[in-house]
């Protein structure tokens, strides 16, 4: 999942050692997303070798989108979410320029595993709904009929 906002805090890096015996850090940032409603969401980065890689570009005051990945535990009888991120890139970066793209924590292209779109065919699309699953039909539907001896004219 992607998510475009401004940074508006960095809290402070927090670190400590596992039941295992191994060192571990983790840093967490508040993302303002724009529009109508701003919503604030929490994010942390886990690792030291990724806060290396990805923290630098998270500072306050810069706008940003961020990939990450939801999961939600239960501890106590109460349920905890956290936004793990894992790629972090400029906002308003179009992918069309020959600069970088988008890098994960590990130094390399996005996850994704996913083919790449399908091209729209020459002259505009004729057929749009070509080439992809649609579980309703073959393509949009037209307008709904009328309804008749009905006293709303609500759709549904």
């Amino acid at each position: 999942m992607e998510l475009e906002g401004r940074i508006i805090l960095e809290l402070p890096v927090q670190s400590g050692t596992s039941k295992a015996g191994n060192p571990w850090k983790k840093g967490e940032w508040v993302l303002e997303t724009g529009g109508t409603y701003p919503r604030k969401v929490k994010f942390h980065i886990f690792g030291e070798e990724r806060l290396a890689n990805l923290g630098h570009n998270l500072q306050v005051g810069k706008d940003v989108v961020i990939s990450f990945d939801l999961d939600s535990r239960e501890y106590n009888g109460r349920w905890y979410t956290d936004v793990a991120v894992y790629a972090v890139r400029p906002a308003g970066n179009d992918m069309t320029d020959s600069g970088p793209g988008p890098v994960d924590s590990f130094g390399g292209g996005l996850p994704g595993g996913f083919p790449p779109p399908p091209a729209a065919p020459q002259g505009g699309m004729t057929n749009p709904g070509a080439g992809y699953n649609t579980p309703f039909g073959a393509g949009p539907a037209g307008p709904a009929a009328p309804m008749e001896n009905s006293s709303d004219d609500l759709p549904f």
